[in-house]
C-alpha cells in the first residue's frame, strides 16, 4: 500500500474517516537521538477505509490529520496511546478526543496489566502480527512492502479489537470505569510536565532541604536545554552527574572539577557555568523557603501485617471481577488504606472502585469479614 504523501490525498482521506463512528489510529516515530519524538509514520483505518500518511513527504500538511482527531464526533481508538497522544499534542497543541485506549480496556476486562498488542490481538480476533519489522528505522525512505504491511495492520486488527473490548464493557456495565481511565489521558497536563517538575522523574533520593533545591534547579536546567536543543536528557549530562552535584553543591569551577560524573573541562564549558548558575540559584532561596524533603508516613503498628491481608483480598477481587489489579489501587494506596481506614483520601474509597474493594476491605481491618481456606483457595466470609 503506498502512503498518502500530498495535503490533498490526506484531506480526502479526512473527510471518509470523519463519516465514520470510530476511527483507529497509530504512529511510528523515532526519538533515541531527539528529546521530541520524530513523527516517520500515521496509520488509520475506519471499516471503510484504511490509509497511510507519510508525515515527512514534502510539502505535506497534517492539519485535517489533526483536525479529524479534534472531531468529536469520531471515537479516535488507539492502544497504548500515550506516547501517540504525546506526539500529536506537540504537533497540533490538542489532545484527541474523545479517546478509546485499548489497552486500558483490556485492563477492565480481566486482561492483565500493560497486555502487548499482539497478545490481545491473537486472545480476541485470533489474529496473527507478524512483528519482525517492529524495531526499525521509520524514517528512511523507501519504506518496504513489509513495513508497510506491518504498520497498516496495527490499525486493520484494532478494529476488531475495538468492537470485542466494548461489547465486553457494555455487557457488564464497566462504561463509567473506562471513562475515568480516559479523562486522565485526555489531560493536556499529562504531556505538558513543566521544567520544573523534572526532578520527579529521578531517583535521587535527598536527604537536605538544599539537597532537594539543588537538584530542583540543575534538573529544570537540563530540561530546558533538552527541549531547545532537541536532543535526549542524557546529552545534555547524566542523572549521576545532576544526583553528584546536587550532593557535592560545587559553588565554583575548582569544586565542580572534583566532580567524578562530569568529564574533564565541563567545569570550563557554558554548560558549566550554566549549572554553576543553577545551584547558585537554589542557595539564594531563603532557608525557611528551601522544599521540605517528602518523609514516609509514620504507620502505626500493624499496617504492614494488615497490608498483607488486603493485597489477598485484592487478588480475590481481581479474580472474581476479571479486572486488572492496577486499575484498583496501589500497594502506597493499601497503606493508607490499611493505616486509616475510611478516612484514606485513596481512589479505592471512591466511586466503583469503593464498590468493587474499598468496602470489602473496610469490613476486612475492622472483623467485619475475614479471610478462609475454603475448597482449594482463599475466600472471603462475613463475621
Amino acid at each position: 500500500m503506498t502512503p498518502i504523501t500530498t495535503t490533498a490525498e490526506l484531506a480526502a482521506a479526512c473527510r471518509t474517516l470523519a463519516e465514520a463512528p470510530f476511527v483507529t489510529v497509530d504512529t511510528e516515530f523515532i526519538r533515541e537521538t531527539t528529546f521530541w519524538p520524530e513523527l516517520c509514520l500515521v496509520q488509520m483505518a475506519s471499516d471503510d477505509l484504511a490509509v497511510l500518511v507519510d508525515p515527512m513527504a514534502e510539502g505535506i500538511d497534517l492539519a485535517p490529520f489533526f483536525a479529524l482527531m479534534r472531531d468529536e464526533k469520531v471515537v479516535k481508538v488507539f492502544h497504548a496511546a500515550r506516547q501517540d497522544i504525546e506526539i500529536i499534542y506537540k504537533l497540533s497543541g490538542s489532545v484527541p478526543a474523545p479517546l478509546f485506549d485499548s489497552q486500558v480496556a483490556a485492563m477492565v476486562c480481566g486482561f492483565g496489566e500493560s497486555v502487548a498488542y499482539d497478545q490481545l490481538v491473537a486472545r480476541t480476533t485470533d489474529g496473527r502480527i507478524d512483528k519482525t519489522s517492529r524495531f526499525t528505522d521509520w524514517r528512511r525512505r523507501p519504506l518496504s512492502d513489509q513495513q508497510l504491511s506491518y504498520a497498516l495492520a496495527d490499525v486493520t486488527y484494532l478494529r476488531d479489537v475495538y468492537r470485542v473490548l466494548k461489547g465486553r464493557i457494555e455487557a457488564e456495565g464497566r462504561e463509567r470505569w473506562l471513562d475515568e481511565e480516559m479523562a486522565i489521558l485526555a489531560s493536556p497536563d499529562v504531556y505538558d510536565v513543566h521544567p520544573d517538575d523534572a526532578w520527579k522523574r529521578l531517583k535521587m533520593r535527598a536527604r537536605k532541604p538544599i539537597e532537594l533545591a539543588v537538584l530542583k534547579e540543575v534538573a529544570a536546567w537540563r530540561e530546558r536545554e533538552a527541549r531547545s536543543r532537541n536532543v535526549p536528557r542524557g546529552r545534555i549530562i547524566k542523572d549521576d552527574a545532576l544526583y553528584e552535584i546536587a550532593q557535592q553543591q560545587p559553588r565554583d569551577e575548582a569544586a565542580m572539577a572534583r566532580l567524578r560524573a562530569l568529564p574533564k573541562g565541563f567545569e570550563r564549558s557554558s554548560a558549566g557555568a550554566q549549572l554553576l548558575a543553577a545551584v547558585a540559584r537554589a542557595f539564594a532561596i531563603p532557608k525557611s523557603e528551601l522544599p521540605p524533603i517528602p518523609r514516609q508516613p509514620n504507620y502505626p503498628e500493624g499496617t504492614a501485617a494488615a497490608v498483607e491481608f488486603l493485597k489477598v483480598l485484592l487478588k480475590i477481587v481481581v479474580d472474581e471481577e476479571g479486572v486488572a489489579a492496577k486499575l484498583i489501587t496501589s500497594t502506597d494506596d493499601l497503606e493508607k488504606l490499611a493505616a486509616e481506614g475510611a478516612k484514606a483520601d485513596v481512589p479505592a474509597m471512591q466511586g466503583w472502585r469503593r464498590k468493587l474493594f474499598g468496602d470489602r476491605a473496610l469490613d476486612l481491618l475492622a472483623g467485619r469479614a475475614a479471610l478462609c481456606f475454603r475448597n482449594g483457595k482463599v475466600a472471603v466470609v462475613s463475621l
